[in-house]
């Protein structure tokens, strides 16, 4: 399986995550994505945003090195050999359904060949983090959705990856859900300082999550145009309720809709 290229020694030490004129056509002639150029700095917390379709998961999927470009140059920072860089999280929580909670989060250190005594010590850590530690025994039938996320994000966090990758995995839940993992997202982003490109299509989430969101056109999905969301990190249920939070929900939402070629209401 192809890997992303590190990035070299003498370049921009801040940058994570770096593409150049990528592109991605699939065996059957379809353009996913790209051109595109974008950099991410390590410790952002950058949202895709688009229509589906648009290549928002083929992005994420070149910068895991899940698939390869079909042009253009993808650069990631970090321990490569290690196979520590990335952390991935999915849409769907996809968990071993047969065992428990701990040993979900058990296996990437498993696969890794992690002694058993570090392996119980980072598993509980990562469980602690995401609020699950007295859940470690169950099976994932007995969770939630949210839960199951929670366990799925757990997994990708034991490996103490630099970057995470999380394609919209909050879009199947109830949006009280919703909301409250979006809370503990950002509050673990705050302490683990984690670079985070975030795949979603909603306009409220990426503006509630993110330091920068970009804005992507329809297949082939290229940067339509892009936000700094200046607003404090302590966000929380005031923020959400905030006139600046509307401005920037407002604002996002017409770039959006221009990137998709709708008509604006006058």
């Amino acid at each position: 399986m192809p890997s992303p290229a590190t990035v070299p020694p003498g370049s921009d030490a801040g940058v994570a995550v770096r593409l150049r004129g990528v592109t991605k056509t699939y065996d059957n002639g379809v353009a996913a994505l790209g051109p595109i150029d974008l950099d991410v700095r390590k410790g952002e917390f950058v949202s895709l945003l688009g229509p589906s379709g648009c290549g928002k998961s083929t992005a994420l999927r070149l910068i895991a090195g899940l698939s390869a470009a079909s042009s253009g140059l993808v650069e990631v920072s970090g321990d490569q050999a290690r196979n520590k860089s990335i952390g991935f999280v999915f849409q769907e929580p996809t968990l071993m359904p047969w065992t428990s909670v701990r040993e979900n989060v058990r296996l990437p250190l498993k696969l890794a060949h992690v002694s058993p005594d570090e392996a119980s010590a980072r598993t509980g850590g990562a469980l602690a983090q995401v609020g699950l530690r007295e859940f470690a025994d169950a099976f994932p039938r007995e969770l939630s959705g949210g839960m199951k996320m929670r366990v799925s994000l757990a997994r990708a966090l034991v490996t103490d990856p630099d970057i995470l990758l999380m394609d919209e995995p909050f879009a199947a839940l109830d949006e009280i859900t919703r909301f409250r993992l979006n809370n503990d997202l950002l509050a673990l982003w705050r302490n683990l300082r984690k670079t985070v490109i975030f795949v979603t299509h909603s306009v409220f989430e990426s503006v509630y999550l993110s330091q920068r969101v970009i804005v992507m056109t329809p297949r082939p999905g290229r940067i339509a145009a892009e936000f700094r969301i200046d607003a404090a990190e302590l966000r929380a249920e005031e923020f959400r309720t905030s006139p600046e939070y509307a401005g920037y929900c407002r604002d996002v939402s017409v770039a959006l809709a221009r990137a998709s070629g709708e008509k604006l209401a006058s």
